[in-house]
């Protein structure tokens, strides 16, 4: 029988086990890679004193001790005090058959953070598509081999030493959904454009939330019923407008709460990007939550890629909410305060004859 010290030491990112409180009982020899330290110098030492976090972890493990549950920090500073501190991915889990210990895993993504961080909007789409083939090829078919590997491990283990393998098919399953929304980010096709009623594709993407994701949420329909179709893809607005109705439903974090999706038109308000002509957008589409609001941190950068306000968020659904509103030549912001949270879409008329009609012509 093959035992858990194998996969232990075979665990490509850094992994810490700690003790009741909190203090590091093991590395792996990835953490002692990445720590610069061995076992010996780091044993008995408490993890949030030789790792410095960009994150409140005391409360983090407290939360994974209390609710016997993973969790999942995005997008944090982790640095040692030897280097410069590397943006990670932190993933806490409770050791099943050990209501006190947990583990402790490091995923370190230099790249995306400084993708998250730096670039524009515009820049970062291009970015992404370039990206999402590399992140296809040289990393969706590794990931599969390590995902076999780990499941034909673990049949030749007991029940109790399987947390290590379900772990490793877990977190991989979880990449492979990443990239495969990097690649949906990045393979969007070009609008197809035409006359399309705003309230037709609110109303779709409505009843779509209350059956599913939003059923705890209560939706208010504020329309202006005189507002001109909109020119547009109806199936990419319809993603448009379900993303944004998920992202409120999910800042309620499954305690109700009301979203207000109210229309109106603004004859003055106009859009000019670099290298192309103002574009008319006169219809409003505000979607409006009461959850608790955007982290001030992330308010300027929350649609771009890999920027998210969840702990499990992988900061793509705004990515490309943004990206297809700018392919309609429309825009897009955010106002955000505790309890009330607008993302408002402006969009072009459509024009009186669209029959040779391309964006450009608006």
């Amino acid at each position: 029988m093959i035992g858990t010290g194998r996969i232990w030491a075979s665990l490509p990112i850094p992994a810490l086990l700690l003790d009741p409180s909190d203090r590091i009982t093991e590395l792996n020899p990835a953490a002692e890679l990445f720590l610069n330290r061995t076992i010996k110098s780091l044993e008995g030492e408490l993890v949030y004193d030789r790792l410095a976090i960009d994150a409140s972890v005391e409360e983090a493990l407290a939360r994974v001790r209390k609710n016997r549950s993973p969790l999942f920090i995005n997008d944090v500073d982790v640095g040692t005090g030897d280097k410069a501190p590397v943006q990670c991915n932190i993933q806490v889990a409770p050791i099943s058959n050990d209501t006190d210990r947990l583990l402790f895993l490091i995923s370190p993504r230099e790249i995306a953070g400084r993708l998250g961080r730096s670039i524009s909007a515009d820049k970062a789409a291009k970015s992404a598509i370039g990206m999402a083939e590399m992140l296809a090829h040289e990393i969706k078919n590794p990931l599969a081999g390590i995902t076999g590997a780990a499941q034909l491990l673990s049949m030749n283990l007991d029940k109790q030493d399987l947390e290590l393998t379900d772990l490793i098919v877990a977190e991989s399953r979880r990449i492979v959904k990443l990239l495969d929304q990097v690649e949906q980010f990045g393979n969007l096709r070009p609008p197809l454009l035409k006359p399309v009623n705003i309230h037709d594709m609110l109303d779709r993407a409505r009843k779509s939330a209350v059956l599913s994701f939003a059923a705890h949420m209560r939706i208010i329909e504020d329309y202006d019923p005189s507002l001109p179709p909109t020119y547009a893809d109806a199936d990419q607005l319809l993603q448009v407008f379900q993303n944004l109705l998920k992202n409120a439903a999910q800042a309620s974090d499954g305690k109700g709460g009301e979203i207000r999706l109210h229309t109106f038109y603004e004859a003055s308000l106009r859009v000019r990007r670099k290298g192309q002509k103002s574009s008319h957008v006169p219809l409003q589409i505000e979607i409006i939550d009461d959850g608790p609001g955007l982290a001030p941190e992330i308010a300027d950068e929350i649609f771009e890629p890999f920027v998210s306000g969840r702990e499990n968020g992988t900061g793509l659904g705004l990515a490309l909410v943004s990206k297809i509103i700018a392919e309609h030549r429309g825009w897009i912001s955010v106002e955000s305060a505790p309890g009330r949270t607008v993302f408002r879409i402006s969009l072009p008329v459509a024009p009186e004859q669209t029959a040779d009609k391309n964006l450009e012509e608006i």
